[in-house]
């Protein structure tokens, strides 16, 4: 018999915008395929603006007032996503009709939301400590609601949202290539992930530049979505600046897509300032396509002992040295492939699922 689950979260998926919050809506999927039953309220809206943030916080509010009213008394668990807002409806919940609340922190809650202001700080330490379990998708996370919000340790698990291997699968390289386009004596560099500062991309350009004139064969592609028109024209303006070649940008692809890309890719860069987890490089480890990463939260823990190469955050050389040593020594990017091959089996979706089941059973309403 399957728990009957509410998930609120502050991103979530739609037909337009695919990739927001795309780790939710896998989570929920595979939820009901192992016969949960899964109600979700949540934010689907990427865009920013701030009477459009306003508007999509107040419907997402009043979606979750009435829902808690007339409906909130048949859940067994409720799982929120991100610490605060979504941890704070969910609260509610337990408030109202005493059912037990599960919250993940995906990083950017603690890392950016929570040092916003004192106020912001304080709801996320309240939301934490009353939540009935805590998860974080990395190490260097779990430590920090452990230590800087005094979550004990029993309360708290390391639990990412996994990989779905079914659709993260590789594909021959040199078929792959030729049906995505792309010239067969190319070295393609991939970086997928939403286009703003904090995912490195100024350093990335300029590492492509080293990278491209050790390896003149070498094209990066950047695969995600554009919100900060200014700062697209900003990236677009080094391209110029530096005489950068063969750099494509590519909108949002669905998952079976972005697959083939991964595969396709010579090596998968992810240079990101902050990294709660970094699943998007297990992903690519699935594709058995070698990670190159900044050494920054859950990525110094995911890339080291030779899982991926870890470069200096916010360092061009460092990352282009990365990027290097893949591309032009086989031995290195064979044993990155075996390695990650390994760490992708780890984070099957479907192991880690069951997992979350079994917290959901720890926490279930008396």
């Amino acid at each position: 018999m399957g728990k009957k689950i509410l998930v609120i979260s502050n991103m979530y998926p739609t037909a337009e915008n695919r990739t927001f919050g795309i780790f939710v809506k896998n989570q929920v999927q595979a939820l009901e395929n192992m016969g949960d039953e899964v109600d979700v309220i949540a934010i689907t809206d990427p865009k920013n603006g701030k009477l459009r943030v306003l508007k999509k916080y107040i419907i997402w509010f009043l979606q979750t007032v009435l829902n808690l009213l007339f409906k909130g008394k048949k859940y067994d668990v409720v799982h929120a996503h991100y610490v605060f807002p979504s941890g704070m409806l969910a609260r509610a919940y337990k408030k109202l009709w005493k059912t037990p609340f599960v919250v993940t922190s995906h990083g950017g809650d603690i890392d950016r939301m929570a040092k916003k202001n004192a106020r912001i700080r304080g709801w996320t330490t309240a939301i934490l400590r009353e939540a009935d379990h805590v998860i974080a998708v990395g190490d260097a996370l779990y430590e920090e609601i452990n230590k800087q919000y005094g979550v004990e340790r029993d309360r708290l698990s390391i639990l990412n949202m996994g990989v779905n291997r079914d659709v993260f699968k590789p594909y021959p390289k040199k078929d792959i290539r030729a049906e995505l386009g792309i010239n067969e004596n190319e070295k393609p560099i991939l970086f997928v992930g939403n286009m703003i500062r904090e995912k490195g991309l100024n350093e990335l350009l300029l590492a492509f530049k080293t990278v491209k004139e050790k390896v003149p064969e070498a094209a990066l592609y950047l695969i995600g979505a554009s919100r900060n028109e200014a700062y697209r024209q900003e990236l677009e303006e080094i391209i110029k600046s530096e005489e950068l070649q063969t750099v494509a940008f590519k909108d949002p692809l669905p998952q079976m897509e972005l697959a083939k890309w991964m595969s396709a890719a010579e090596v998968f860069v992810l240079p990101s300032h902050i990294e709660g987890f970094g699943l998007v490089a297990v992903e690519a480890m699935s594709c058995h396509t070698p990670v190159v990463g900044s050494e920054v939260g859950g990525l110094s823990y995911l890339l080291r002992d030779d899982y991926g190469i870890l470069s200096a955050p916010k360092n061009p050389a460092s990352l282009a040295e990365g990027i290097l040593k893949v591309i032009e020594h086989e031995a290195v990017k064979d044993m990155l492939i075996q390695n990650g091959e390994k760490k992708a089996a780890a984070n099957d979706e479907k192991k880690l699922i069951v997992k979350l089941q079994d917290i959901y059973n720890q926490v279930k309403k008396k």
